[in-house]
């Protein structure tokens, strides 16, 4: 197995520190994980900016749920300045498919999309993902 490229081993660490509950509390932390034009489709369909996403997940009133266990995690880099991950997650029996690009700016990796899709385990899930 060949190493990652060092933007697919950033990119995995940054999204590593955002399934983190206690980096997800922290406006600072947060909003130099996500890029300025940073959008996600959550799991429900909703749409999210960057602002929106940093408020809900640091409110007063935000949920605090437990951390989340990420499996199957691989990256492309698709060019200089573009990570691609793709990587699975529960919590509290809860799954989902998720997809992630993320972009090199001036100041680092950052997050410029996420997409979560929840699913159901079937046989097809529980074999691992291949390098095409």
């Amino acid at each position: 197995m060949t190493e990652p490229s060092s933007g697919v081993a950033a990119a995995v660490e940054g999204e590593l520190r955002l399934l983190d509950p206690e980096v997800r509390a922290r406006p600072d932390i947060l909003g130099r994980l996500l890029h300025p034009d940073y959008r996600e489709i959550d799991s429900t369909g909703r749409v999210w900016n960057r602002d929106e996403m940093i408020a809900s997940l640091t409110g007063e009133d935000a949920p605090r749920p437990g951390p989340q266990t990420a499996s199957r995690m691989h990256g492309t880099q698709l060019d200089g300045a573009l990570v691609h991950l793709t990587y699975d997650t529960e919590r509290n029996g809860r799954l989902a498919h998720r997809s992630s690009l993320w972009r090199l700016t001036g100041t680092g990796w950052e997050l410029y999309f996420h997409q979560a899709t929840l699913f159901t385990p079937t046989d097809a899930d529980t074999v691992p993902a291949t390098d095409d």
